[in-house]
């Protein structure tokens, strides 16, 4: 029978590779796996059970160092090592329920990509290339913001009313989930290249990979908040 270290650290799958392995170190430092004060496995293993380069191994422990997770320790016995003492989460009594938004947005923006590439006019794609370029060069604090209007481009060249504003009020229940975690640089890179695999799709006029491209894109964010909020 696997042992839970072997069941948390079992290879990520590569679409989101980052936010997976912040996700799988999170749940084995919450669940006790690994406990207040222990080491955490050698790089070069934990790499190799996660299915993860070492570089994507390293920013996800560098993360976590920021949040206040782990620190790493130099010397003979060095490694990295949970702290002894972790931050405690905000509990937000009008925080919306996360699994029920990660469900709706899913149902929403996948469906919303699809129809985009289906529909898209001469003004809509001028619309949403204009907003990708600006969610792509985006600085740190103005990212969310950035973000959550290429989201809300990508509804509104459906052409639909109604799925815009479906749209815009699971977002906001989004960024009120995302405001209490933290900004993570790997994580924004990689979804501005996610934006570009999604936005080429519906230019493209092909819905399928529009659709897929968005799933993916979704469930790197559901990683993240998971990892921090569940």
């Amino acid at each position: 029978m696997a042992g839970a270290d072997e069941a948390l650290f079992r290879p990520v799958r590569a679409g989101n590779a980052f936010e997976e392995t912040v996700e799988r170190l999170l749940q084995s430092i919450r669940l006790g796996v690994v406990g207040a004060g222990e080491r955490l496995p050698p790089e070069r293993e934990l790499a190799e059970r996660l299915g993860v380069s070492r570089v994507t191994l390293r920013e996800a422990l560098h993360a976590l160092s920021d949040a206040g997770y782990v620190e790493s320790r130099r010397g003979r016995y060095g490694g990295t090592f949970v702290r002894e003492t972790l931050p405690t989460p905000v509990v937000d009594e009008q925080r919306p329920d996360l699994e029920d938004t990660l469900r709706l947005r899913h149902v929403l923006e996948t469906g919303a990509a699809e129809l985009a590439a289906c529909s898209l006019r001469d003004p809509g794609r001028d619309h949403l290339i204009a907003t990708l370029e600006e969610a792509g060069s985006a600085s740190l604090t103005d990212y969310r913001r950035r973000d959550s209007r290429l989201h809300l481009a990508i509804a509104e060249v459906t052409g639909s009313a109604s799925l815009t504003s479906a749209v815009a009020d699971v977002r906001m229940r989004v960024n009120r989930l995302l405001d209490e975690i933290p900004l993570l640089e790997p994580n924004l890179e990689h979804s501005n290249t996610q934006h570009e695999a999604v936005v080429s799709s519906i230019l493209a006029g092909d819905a399928p990979a529009a659709r897929q491209a968005m799933k993916e894109h979704l469930e790197g964010t559901a990683s993240l908040l998971r990892a921090f909020l569940s």
